[in-house]
């Protein structure tokens, strides 16, 4: 077990279980991941996996703006069911990708397991972007993604590393789960401090609205000189009580007139 390993890791759980909380500090953490996994994989012999890390620096920093910056006028953006187009697009461009790299590391690497090698890296690629776009649908690819990766890692003896995706595979599954919740529900994702503060919440109090307890007399109180513009505090408890019996007694005004 070496020092990278351990190190990509604690940056890869700690990456994924941010992505599920739809905190943005998952892109700074995941782009110190794909460094330590550039190195790690490099060593074993999984060029395509290798290779994929310098990919996903290019779409992590991409992501990062998109989820500062890619909502509506500039905003953060939200949790969007996957457009069915982008999942034509997607699944074609990830099969199209994977022939080809099958082909390139076939022909000019010493790759251990060229097709599941080129199969995940692919797939690997869609989910990323998928999650920069916040589609739901990025959990699924990972999801199928991870379960391979699990038995890839095993197989060239990479014990942590492939504990860490069975993790990964849990936390995505977590992940389709809060994210699905999230856009149900756009207060719940309020809750979780990823909109832009104001987007949700109550309605504003105007500025010239009473103190709570306090009405206006509509008709000027009642009694001579009265503006129909002087606050009348509003009584509750035995003063009601009080008010009604003088009412009973002859008095014509309200409870509430003081």
């Amino acid at each position: 077990m070496s020092v990278e390993e351990i190190l990509g890791f604690v940056t890869g759980a700690a990456c994924v279980w941010l992505a599920v909380r739809q905190n943005v500090w998952t892109f700074p953490v995941g782009l110190a991941n794909n460094v330590v996994f550039l190195v790690l994989f490099t060593g074993t012999g999984l060029y395509a996996n290798a290779w994929l890390q310098v990919v996903y620096l290019v779409l992590g920093a991409l992501g990062w703006y998109w989820w500062l910056r890619g909502g509506a006028d500039r905003g953060r953006l939200v949790v969007h069911r996957t457009p069915r187009a982008a999942w034509v697009v997607g699944l074609v461009a990830a099969a199209a990708t994977t022939a080809a790299l099958v082909a390139v590391l076939t022909t000019w690497t010493d790759s251990a397991v060229p097709f599941w090698d080129a199969l995940t890296t692919s797939s690997s690629l869609l989910a990323q972007t998928m999650l920069g776009r916040k589609w739901i649908g990025n959990w699924w690819v990972w999801i199928a993604t991870d379960v391979v990766l699990v038995g890839l890692y095993a197989s060239q003896g990479l014990w942590l590393t492939a504990a860490l995706y069975v993790g990964f595979v849990a936390l995505c599954v977590q992940g389709l789960r809060e994210w699905s919740a999230a856009r149900r529900d756009p207060g719940a994702e309020a809750a979780a401090g990823v909109v832009e503060p104001g987007a949700v919440g109550p309605a504003p109090v105007p500025d010239d609205a009473e103190p709570a307890g306090v009405v206006r007399d509509p008709g000027g109180g009642g009694g001579g000189g009265g503006t129909g513009r002087d606050p009348v505090v509003v009584r509750s408890g035995p003063d009601v009580m009080r008010s009604s019996a003088a009412g009973a007694a002859g008095s014509p005004r309200p409870a509430w007139c003081g």
